[in-house]
C-alpha cells in the first residue's frame, strides 16, 4: 500500500500556542507557515479603537487605573480593554471602552467596530467573527483635564 505525498494544502490545520496559524492558502505555498500571536491581533484592534473619535479610553476602571501607571512610565499597553479568541481561520474580539460626552455612545460603538473588523481583516487577513462593545463609563471633560502640567505641586485643600 502505497500514501500519496500531502502537499501543504492538504495538511490539515492546527492551532498552535502562542498563536495561530493564518487560513489555508495564506502563506502555505510550500514555503513555510504563518503563525500571528494573540497578543498581535489584540494590539491590532486597540490601535484601530484609538483612532475613533469620541473612544476616551479602552478599558475598565481597574485596567484604566494600570495603564496610567504604565504611560508615566512611558509604556503604554495597547491591549488594554482589548481580549481575542482566536480560531483557525477565524477572530472573536471583545473591547471594554470609555466613551467621550456627548457623543453618541451607539455611533460611536458602531465606528469601534467597524474599525476593528476593517483593521484585523485587512491586516491579519482572518475573518472576524464578531465584536463585542461595552462600554462602562461615559468620560466628562473638566478644566481639570484642559491642563497641561500634570506635575506641578498643588495647593492641599483647607477642610
Amino acid at each position: 500500500m502505497t500514501t500519496q505525498p500531502q502537499t501543504p494544502s492538504d495538511v490539515q490545520k492546527k492551532t498552535t500556542a502562542p498563536g495561530h496559524e493564518l487560513a489555508a492558502g495564506e502563506g502555505h505555498d510550500g514555503r513555510g507557515k504563518t503563525t500571528v500571536a494573540d497578543g498581535v491581533v489584540a494590539k491590532i484592534a486597540g490601535i484601530a479603537i484609538q483612532e475613533i473619535e469620541g473612544v476616551h479610553a479602552l478599558g475598565g476602571g481597574a485596567a484604566r487605573a494600570l495603564g496610567n501607571l504604565r504611560e508615566k512610565v512611558g509604556q503604554k499597553d495597547l491591549t488594554q480593554g482589548v481580549t481575542v479568541e482566536v480560531g483557525q481561520t477565524q477572530v472573536a474580539v471583545d473591547v471594554t471602552l470609555v466613551v467621550e460626552y456627548p457623543h453618541p455612545l451607539q455611533q460611536v460603538a458602531d465606528r469601534a467596530r467597524d474599525a476593528v473588523y476593517t483593521a484585523v481583516e485587512d491586516l491579519v487577513g482572518m475573518e472576524v467573527t464578531e465584536v463585542n462593545i461595552t462600554i462602562t463609563d461615559i468620560h466628562v471633560a473638566s478644566e481639570a483635564d484642559n491642563t497641561d502640567d500634570d506635575d506641578a505641586p498643588r495647593e492641599p485643600r483647607v477642610a
